[in-house]
């Protein structure tokens, strides 16, 4: 195993990429558009920051009306999440719930441990646990990626979210896993779902929004 005091996952850092830094100083824009009025707050990837185009119909179905904000970052991993944590993001905000999806670009594009990623994992959880001290916290666990349930980097992300789900106290954070919403009764998961077997069509986003609906009202209420 890797020693986690070193890893990659727990070490902020900034993106080089033009359209990351710009997406950075757009948020961090929009933040103050909003004179920081902030209930719903989601932080991720690519998966969340698709929310704005492949799924944007369902978030202003579901989302629009309860004071959003998406701080999702296609590529990103925990290390980055965690720069824009420590980088004026959140600051000044007060949101109801967070909801975090983190992690699978640190199994995919860095091929690391379960517990590389999990100690990246709980630094972003005691980031927003410091900055947001009264939000609420749905962590969810990382999506099935790949064909079948034998692959590979399905079973990195499961071993992920064997570890992470137990910083759910139900207090502060809480878990939940609806995974098996993408997945047949086989486990696998089809290209009609995830094309690329990792990033959602626009109708499961529907799916998503569906299966975390009644968590969200009731975190949010």
């Amino acid at each position: 195993m890797t020693d986690s005091k070193n890893a990659l996952s727990i070490t902020p850092v900034s993106r080089n990429d033009a359209w990351w830094q710009e997406r950075h100083q757009q948020k961090l824009a929009e933040k103050q558009a909003l004179n920081n009025d902030v209930d719903l707050l989601f932080l991720g990837d690519s998966i969340t920051h698709a929310w704005e185009d492949t799924g944007a119909t369902t978030w202003h179905k579901y989302y629009a009306h309860l004071k959003p904000l998406n701080l999702g970052y296609s590529g990103d991993c925990t290390e980055h999440l965690i720069w824009r944590l420590q980088n004026g993001e959140i600051d000044n905000l007060s949101p109801k719930l967070t909801v975090i999806l983190i992690g699978t670009n640190n199994a995919g594009h860095r091929v690391e441990t379960a517990e590389d990623t999990t100690a990246g994992v709980r630094v972003i959880l005691q980031e927003v646990r410091k900055r947001l001290p009264n939000s609420k916290i749905l962590l969810l666990a990382t999506f099935p990626r790949s064909k079948s349930k034998n692959a590979p980097m399905r079973k990195k992300v499961n071993a992920v979210n064997n570890l992470v789900q137990h910083f759910a106290d139900n207090k502060n954070v809480f878990w939940l896993n609806i995974g098996q919403a993408f997945l047949t009764e086989d486990g696998l998961v089809l290209n009609t779902v995830m094309p690329d077997f990792l990033h959602l069509t626009s109708e499961q986003y529907q799916v998503w929004a569906d299966a975390m609906q009644s968590t969200i009202a009731r975190l949010m209420g």
